[in-house]
């Protein structure tokens, strides 16, 4: 099988593989011009790669394009003209594409009773895209509220993309908060928004995709 029929049949996985490189790939690509734009480029692949994915899923596409789009457009001008403005309309036109791709994927593996390799492969993707989601939403408090965040170090500066999405992955995966906190009002309730969507998540899908593996492995046996 060519790897683009690979890439039709399991446009999750593609995704989920994507968006985990650049968990890795992120900190090379910060502080530094250079840096900053391959890291814009990165996301509008990541943002492709969404609708591509969303395009299999019972999602309307045309929705993720007009979200996608003008968050693309403003990522480039991010990247060459970073401005405040830019910077709060960019994060939240990017949390609301992510927040409707994940929509379209949890429709996507709740449509049916039938486990399939894609489907596996959604709930890991599902969860990355509620984390930059969710990183894009503090990424606007931070701009609407200044010292919406602090940390061990530098606690005085605004903080990074990346400290922001690792604060959105402790969040969301319940695993505690680190050393990016949130100190004001509006971040806290951002936090604590995201830490019942992950208890949500785990409890609705991932329990029933297990749920529905280990029924089809017995009546196989």
């Amino acid at each position: 099988m060519s790897v683009f029929g690979s890439a039709r049949r399991h446009p999750s996985a593609i995704l989920l593989v994507v968006q985990l490189l650049g968990v890795l790939v992120y900190p090379a690509m910060e502080g530094s011009p250079g840096g900053r734009v391959a890291f814009e480029i990165l996301g509008i692949v990541v943002l492709a790669l969404a609708v591509f994915s969303v395009r299999a899923t019972p999602g309307l596409t045309w929705v993720s394009i007009c979200l996608g789009l003008p968050a693309v457009a403003l990522s480039l001008v991010d990247a060459f003209n970073p401005t405040e403005p830019v910077i709060a309309i960019s994060g939240v036109l990017h949390a609301a594409f992510y927040f409707y791709a994940a929509y379209s994927l949890l429709r996507y593996m709740l449509s049916d009773h039938d486990v399939t390799a894609d489907e596996l492969y959604a709930t890991g993707a599902t969860f990355t895209l509620v984390a930059w989601g969710f990183a894009y939403l503090y990424v606007f408090v931070q701009v609407l509220v200044p010292g919406s965040f602090t940390a061990a170090v530098d606690p005085g500066n605004d903080r990074t993309w990346m400290e922001l999405l690792f604060l959105s992955f402790t969040t969301l995966s319940s695993t505690g908060l680190g050393d990016v906190i949130p100190i004001t009002s509006w971040s806290r309730s951002v936090v604590m928004l995201e830490q019942l969507a992950g208890l949500g998540y785990v409890a609705m899908v991932v329990s029933r995709l297990v749920g529905l593996t280990i029924t089809r492995r017995s009546s196989n046996t």
